[in-house]
């Protein structure tokens, strides 16, 4: 996959991924430049969540390397950790905070300047303010990937990975979600995206990645990669 100006943020060569005798991903290279947005596509079991969870630090890949700004991909590494903001899934939330808690948890622990007056405007940006302290077990399906997004957008961050975050959104919130992450390539933030839906693909990003039983199929512009697997199908 071509570098773009300024060189890769992060850059996988070679990158596999095997769970016992499943290849679940099969080497592939992938570079993201600050204020790229490269989306991975395809169905359940084709390797993206696998492929994010390298990207992000949190797996180790059975073969190749994974470099974020040179540096080994690794959650265990203070400036990865520092630069990677990852949208978590609703595992990671603690049923005793409210939504407002969870986001100076987050702001606390990156230590980010003025939290208060920043968390109020991600909650009025993410529809939340009306439940900010609501608790998780509270809140719709669509309200707490709202939340979730919203402990990404508090903190500091280099680099954006999101696992199908329009999942559970309506319409509104959809179109606001392409929106934000358009907003987050154009002040120069990396986006790597997995996503089923192929108009968000096409609004949000300049690549697209095809995979298919843990190997790419396609890859190339979302418009360009659609229309391959449309042939294909």
């Amino acid at each position: 996959m071509g570098e773009r100006g300024g060189g890769a943020l992060l850059r996988l060569r070679g990158v596999s991924r095997t769970y016992g005798e499943r290849q679940a991903l099969r080497p592939l290279d992938l570079d993201l430049a600050a204020g790229g947005c490269t989306v991975l596509f395809g169905h359940n079991g084709s390797g993206k969540s696998t492929l994010l969870r390298i990207a992000a630090g949190r797996d180790t890949p059975t073969g190749g390397t994974a470099l974020f700004d040179g540096r080994p991909v690794s959650e265990d590494d203070p400036e990865v950790r520092a630069r990677v903001a990852v949208v978590g899934d609703m595992a990671a939330c603690y049923p005793d905070l409210t939504v407002r808690e969870h986001l100076e948890l987050v702001a606390v622990a990156h230590a980010v300047a003025d939290a208060d007056d920043w968390i109020d405007q991600v909650l009025a940006d993410r529809r939340l303010a009306d439940h900010a302290h609501a608790l998780p077990a509270s809140l719709s399906s669509g309200q707490m990937q709202s939340m979730l997004l919203a402990a990404a957008l508090v903190r500091p961050r280099d680099l954006l990975i999101l696992d199908e975050p329009e999942q559970r959104l309506d319409p509104d919130a959809r179109r606001r979600l392409a929106r934000l992450l358009l907003a987050e390539r154009a002040d120069g933030v990396a986006v790597l995206l997995a996503t089923h839906q192929a108009e968000l693909a096409v609004e949000v990003a300049d690549r697209m990645v095809a995979l298919e039983d843990g190997r790419v199929i396609a890859e190339g512009a979302p418009t360009e990669v659609l229309e391959q697997l449309g042939h294909r199908s």
